[in-house]
């Protein structure tokens, strides 16, 4: 069976105090030994029993320890301060620029002719002006784009006209040597066909040999009577 829950309280007994207290500082020093070790942690710890007796421990140093606790709590507390400090600031920087932003829509709702009617003469004379200012700057900077679209159209207009120009070139020069090409092409088959000789088509003698006008040897004209009474 295992060991009852021990009640956590003051023990009557003077020697069973003393016992446990003895035994008890022994594992809590077993402990904080582990503890350095194990997660090497810097660890001071220090005991005084019931009669004022100090025991201690400390990996390091306890002095040292203690001086590094004083200076972390230390630090602890300027931060909370710094801490406040840096909230305070925050706080006041968001309100001014709620009353910044607050400012801008009212100028801008004076400027769209809302909420004027509380509006003084001289803010008035002054809203005034910096709406004249204002448009004054759109005119400008809209002539200053409608002069350039207009510059750009213009040049546009340029390049296009000098492509066509070159395009039709291009054509023209195309057509011309096509048509040339076709020329070439009716000269050549001229020329074939009128190289080609001409027959008759009853003696089947070449139409130039036809001619009254040219004359044969004789021995020629026989074969020629000759063809022709074959050929009737």
């Amino acid at each position: 069976m295992g060991r009852g829950k021990i009640e956590i309280k003051r023990i009557e007994n003077t020697t069973n105090r003393q016992v446990t207290f003895c035994k008890r500082r022994t594992g809590l020093l077993k402990k904080a030994y582990e503890l350095s070790v194990l997660c090497d942690a810097e660890v001071a710890l220090i005991v005084f029993s019931a009669r004022g007796k100090l025991y201690e421990y400390a990996n390091r140093s306890v002095k040292a320890t203690i001086e590094r606790y004083k200076k972390a709590t230390s630090n602890a507390s300027n931060a909370g301060s710094v801490v406040e400090i840096d909230a305070l600031h925050y706080q006041q920087a968001s309100m001014k620029l709620r009353r910044q932003i607050n400012d801008l829509q009212n100028k801008i709702r004076n400027q769209l002719g809302e909420d004027i009617d509380r509006i003084k003469f001289k803010d008035l004379k002054k809203l005034e002006q910096s709406l004249v200012d204002g448009i004054k700057k759109v005119r400008a900077r809209k002539n200053e784009l409608l002069f350039a679209e207009v510059e750009y159209m213009q040049r546009r207009e340029t390049e296009l006209q000098h492509d066509n120009m070159c395009l039709h070139a291009k054509v023209s020069k195309i057509i011309e040597s096509q048509q040339a090409q076709k020329r070439q092409l009716t000269t050549l088959s001229t020329s074939q066909y009128e190289s080609i000789p001409h027959f008759d088509s009853h003696n089947l003698l070449p139409q130039n040999m036809m001619d009254p006008g040219h004359h044969y040897p004789h021995h020629q004209h026989e074969t020629a009577l000759h063809l022709g009474m074959v050929l009737d």
